[in-house]
């Protein structure tokens, strides 16, 4: 074989085991068990998957200090009822330090002494399709590190009370937590979905909505406030007083009180509203029309649309029944009735024969009295 033939071949050999050798090391590592997940994380290289065929069930804390993405492919992660771990940290996930970047997808976490996932000082948790649920202290902690939401749904995690995402700072963390919105967030309750902690280490949050975010985590006087695409109020939770929070500008919160209804919709903090914005947000029946707007249930005193929004503000909306009313009937002439019977020929031809028979006997009448007088 020509020479230059075998380098051509060699160098096409070499180019094709240079461009397949990466997509093999990239590509997802099976898991079934806790066994080989914990064997997959370890070994897997960073900004590979690994992948779950089958449900799990763990009995330990998991750590993870480099970038990897854990694909559910739908199945779930239970907490064992025999859990063994006795070290401070009892979550099922944790990403830790700055090297840690766990990404979450299309897996349920379930049940757990702690909280389900968190990102400690400086690590990133990214949670796109997961479900979380049953956890005593939290689904989700920010512990001086980053979460992003892209979809993410809680159920029921806390003890005596609900708590969905908790924004705080361990006594060792260096960072701040921050928590970015891009995309959807939903809960079981509306109570803490979102908390922010109060500890002595804590006072400093970000929080960032993205463009296109559907749902929005916005920032009060004293409030942390979930929104839903249309800026109404889903849930809010104070905010501790010595914690100061950034998240772009800042909200006020506006209440509409329609009847016995209480409505709630966020507006940036200083600028106007007017009548048909909070008129968008009501719902009436058929039979309602809004007579006014005022600032008390007495309807004494009309709300100024002119004045700019500095504060949390409560808006009475006044409602009235509208009677129905019934169009009157018309009333319509009265038409003659038409005899509509079809004429006949021989309806025609009788009525000729009887003006003949009696013209012709008018006639002969006359002739007989002439002959007689003649």
């Amino acid at each position: 074989m020509n020479k230059t033939i075998k380098f051509i071949i060699f160098f096409i050999a070499i180019f094709a085991i240079s461009f397949f050798i990466p997509n093999f090391t990239k590509a997802a590592t099976p898991v079934t068990d806790e066994s080989s997940l914990l064997s997959a994380i370890s070994s897997v290289g960073d900004g590979e998957t690994i992948t779950l065929q089958n449900n799990i069930t763990v009995t330990a804390p998991i750590v993870i200090q480099k970038q990897v993405t854990i694909d559910g492919n739908g199945y779930t992660i239970t907490g064992s009822s025999d859990w063994t771990s006795t070290s401070g940290n009892q979550t099922m996930f944790t990403a830790q330090l700055a090297a840690g970047k766990l990404t979450l997808k299309n897996i349920n976490l379930q049940n757990g002494p702690k909280y389900g996932v968190q990102s400690y000082d400086g690590a990133t948790v990214i949670l796109n399709n997961v479900s979380i649920t049953g956890f005593k202290y939290g689904g989700v902690l920010a512990n001086g590190g980053n979460v992003e939401v892209i979809d993410l749904h809680l159920g029921y995690n806390g003890t005596g009370a609900n708590n969905g995402i908790e924004i705080a700072k361990g006594a060792s963390a260096t960072n701040n937590p921050t928590l970015t919105m891009n995309g959807t967030l939903t809960s079981d309750s509306t109570e803490n979905v979102v908390r922010v902690a109060e500890n002595d280490s804590l006072t400093e949050f970000t929080i960032t909505n993205t463009p296109d975010t559907t749902n929005k985590i916005v920032l009060t006087d004293d409030k942390v406030v979930l929104t839903d695409q249309y800026n109404n109020v889903i849930a809010e939770t104070a905010v501790p007083d010595k914690v100061t929070g950034t998240a772009g500008d800042k909200k006020v919160i506006v209440t509409v009180m329609v009847n016995e209804q209480e409505i709630k919709f966020t507006a940036n903090e200083g600028t106007k509203i007017d009548a048909d914005l909070v008129k968008s947000h009501i719902v009436l029946e058929d039979n309602e029309q809004i007579d006014g707007f005022y600032t008390s249930a007495d309807y004494t005193t009309e709300f100024n649309f002119n004045d700019p929004l500095n504060a949390d503000t409560t808006i009475y909306a006044k409602i009235s029944t509208v009677e129905a009313t019934v169009p009157e009937e018309e009333t319509k002439p009265e038409v003659e009735e038409k005899d509509e019977t079809p004429k006949t020929g021989i309806e025609n031809y009788l009525g000729l024969a009887v003006l003949a028979i009696i013209f012709s006997s008018i006639v002969m009448i006359s002739m007989k009295k002439k002959n007689i007088k003649g």
